[in-house]
């Protein structure tokens, strides 16, 4: 797996991504890797039509639950219905895949869950209880050998039902948002009545052995119900931005190219990590090929995660 949205952009960018925004003049905005919806919930309440896009299943997902949807949430009856007997084995795991992650108890606890969600009415509803199971998945995993001792003794159904109660709730500004698990080249292409591009780059990986240990990873396994996918989905997406890379130039012409494809988008705005593989004035010169480019937005981390952002703006 080459590309992992949500360890592209910690969640420290969040303000300083909206302080860019907010100095553009947009009304909807098109997002081809959405990673963390988040920053789409402030931009429906800024009253701006979203298209999220992502190619990893658990990222569509996230904001079918909570961008897409404008007013569907779970009953207390429903919730119930998601967690019923979720500790009690079956005749076998539906996902075995879980035990590589996840004790046998909480990986049974996932599993009937997934399976329990799938029994809900409707795709939104269906969407928020596994994006809720994404949230107790991550919630086990965020401790470690040292650290285990911290984690409460509560069963993870309790868990998740206190994450139901701080989900935020559906936002309907009135306008059409959508969710989509596009390839990233044809999400663009589509956008016809969009102002604004918001590209977050990917972070390259460079010839390096596909990974999937890690958190994004456990869930895009939960929700495809398994690891066999993994090769298949890089198979599809070599030679496109999110692949895996044998060098620099190769980024940089995977970038050109998809910002061709985004020639008819009026404004783009472009966020980048800088941390040691490509600078941003590397990244100035390849989108000055392709459109000139209007300012550079940058804010230093690099006392916290060692990494500068920027944020290349260009309109034409």
């Amino acid at each position: 797996m080459a590309y992992i949205a949500s360890a592209t952009f910690p969640n420290g960018w969040l303000n300083f991504e909206l302080s860019v925004l907010r100095r553009l003049q947009f009304s909807s905005i098109a997002l081809p890797f959405t990673g963390e919806p988040n920053i789409c919930l402030q931009l429906k309440r800024w009253r701006v039509r979203v298209a999220a896009n992502d190619p990893m299943t658990w990222s569509f997902t996230k904001a079918l639950a909570m961008v897409e949807n404008d007013s569907e949430k779970l009953s207390e009856a429903e919730i119930e219905s998601i967690i019923e007997d979720a500790y009690v084995p079956r005749e076998r795991l539906d996902n075995p895949t879980l035990l590589n992650w996840f004790n046998e108890t909480d990986a049974w606890w996932l599993d009937n869950v997934r399976f329990n969600a799938e029994r809900l009415a409707t795709p939104y509803k269906r969407a928020i209880a596994l994006t809720l199971g994404m949230m107790v998945g991550d919630y086990v995993l965020s401790f470690g050998e040292d650290n285990r001792q911290l984690r409460e003794p509560l069963s993870l159904s309790r868990v998740f039902r206190q994450l139901a109660e701080t989900l935020p709730f559906p936002s309907d500004n009135s306008l059409r948002s959508k969710a989509t698990n596009q390839d990233v080249r044809a999400f663009v292409a589509e956008r016809r009545h969009t102002d604004l591009l918001f590209l977050r780059l990917p972070a390259p990986v460079v010839q390096s052995p596909a990974s999937n240990q890690t958190i994004p990873g456990w869930r895009e396994e939960w929700l495809q119900g398994g690891g066999d996918f993994w090769n298949e989905l890089e198979r599809k997406r070599a030679g496109k931005l999110g692949s895996r890379v044998q060098s620099k130039q190769q980024y940089l012409e995977l970038i050109e190219d998809l910002l061709h494809t985004a020639a008819h988008i009026p404004t783009w705005a472009i966020a980048h990590m800088e941390n040691g593989f490509l600078a941003t004035e590397e990244l100035v010169e390849t989108v000055n090929r392709v459109r000139r480019v209007d300012a550079v937005y940058s804010k230093d981390f690099s006392d916290l995660l060692g990494v500068r952002a920027a944020i290349v703006t260009a309109s034409g």
